[in-house]
């Protein structure tokens, strides 16, 4: 059989480092996974209640509505209100979606086709590449460079050299996997050029809550015009802890999000509603939790960074994030980041994510995910010591 549309999808490079890791835990030994980025704290005790409670009412199992119900998209306007000071409109500039991933796929659907092209960061996180791709849209990867100035002048770049010229822009900040963060001023930046280019911005918020050492992530949507032009995806996997969940909310530009209302309303019927209504009560009477979530990923950077650095491999504190982005200790580059990935795993009981995952602009890197606990972070570090004096011998 033929299978046209993910016949140009390469392998999940990821999968290789998940097989070793099922196969050292067969075998009974005990890999300390910092590899998938898995949120490993429980959900809030509010949203795991509401949800017990309003599973027990039959009204809830019918079909609910694919762009959210009411008061969860009141609930999502409300944290946007509080926590950037933007206000907006529940009724046409805000849309539940089942995860960022489900969001940002069925968005390039509406926004790209065959022939179209969308300008992407290099690294980035695979879905922001294959999105578009799966839309049968070409892509432009954009070097991240070194910060948001360096992105801005490439991305400009790239849109003048192109033909066609892009009608999407793809971002991400704080950016998974590099961690790079941007200001307001940034986004403004990009606000202004998508409004003189007449491009769309898609920008995947979601590390919103996570930012360190006083940094507090900006929203695009604080941009002067950014209705105009831009959306953005908020997710609660992260700042809730809420993964399994799949709650999310694109908000932003009206025509855009009743596209992809009109194109939800095709294909699903939303998440199911007790789910909703347990979102809707946390981000009411919960609103602080980002901040404990926060709290412990602080925690766990600075205990891994200081680890990594001390037994050196010299490694840069992320602002933002719940990982940590590392370059390949320079004795060991040559290997490329899946083989040194699989080494970890095999010698040091260690799993992390290879760059070259994200990309060819990520190879030479390793991405740790913050998703254990100070103990075991600290026994990595342990282990990292002994399997990377073993290799330097």
């Amino acid at each position: 059989m033929e299978f046209r549309r993910i016949t140009s999808l390469p392998p999940y490079v990821f999968t290789i480092i998940d097989s070793l890791k099922v196969e050292a835990r067969r075998a009974g030994i005990d890999v300390i996974d910092l590899g998938f980025g898995n949120p490993d704290m429980p959900s809030p005790d509010v949203a795991v209640e509401k949800l017990a409670e309003a599973v027990h009412n039959s009204k809830n199992h019918r079909y609910s509505s694919s762009r959210g119900i009411p008061k969860l998209r009141q609930a999502a306007s409300d944290l946007y209100l509080r926590r950037w000071g933007v206000e907006l409109d529940p009724e046409t500039e805000v849309i539940n979606t089942i995860g960022a991933k489900e969001g940002f796929s069925h968005l390039m659907w509406t926004l790209l086709q065959p022939g179209d092209a969308a300008l992407v960061p290099s690294p980035s996180y695979p879905i922001h590449i294959y999105g578009p791709l799966l839309a049968g849209a070409d892509i432009r990867e954009v070097p991240l460079g070194t910060g948001g100035a360096d992105f801005f002048a490439s991305l400009t770049e790239a849109w003048e050299y192109s033909w066609p010229k892009p009608r999407v822009i793809v971002m991400s900040f704080p950016h998974n996997p590099t961690t790079t963060c941007v200001d307001v001023d940034f986004m403004q930046q990009v606000v202004d050029f998508a409004r003189e280019k007449e491009v769309v911005v898609v920008h995947d918020n979601a590390y919103a809550e996570i930012g360190f050492d006083g940094y507090s992530p900006p929203s695009i949507m604080q941009a002067e015009g950014a209705k105009e032009v831009a959306v953005e995806l908020y997710s609660m996997t992260k700042s809730f802890s809420m993964a399994g969940w799949r709650v999310a909310f694109m908000v932003g530009n009206r025509e855009v999000i009743a596209a992809l209302t009109k194109l939800k309303s095709y294909l699903d019927y939303g998440t199911f509603q007790p789910i909703q209504i347990a979102a809707t009560v946390t981000l009411n009477e919960a609103p602080d939790f980002p901040k404990l979530v926060n709290e412990q990923y602080q925690i766990r950077r600075d205990t891994l960074c200081g680890g990594l650095n001390r037994i050196g491999w010299p490694v840069e504190p992320p602002r933002g994030t719940m990982f940590v982005w590392a370059p390949i200790p320079e004795p060991y580059q040559e290997m490329g980041s899946v083989e040194f990935a699989s080494y970890l795993v095999k010698e040091a009981q260690v799993a992390v994510s290879p760059g070259v995952g994200f990309g060819p602009g990520g190879d030479g890197h390793v991405r740790f995910a913050l998703i254990e606990n100070e103990q075991r972070i600290n026994q990595a570090i342990r282990n990292l010591r002994k399997a990377l004096v073993k290799l330097d011998g």
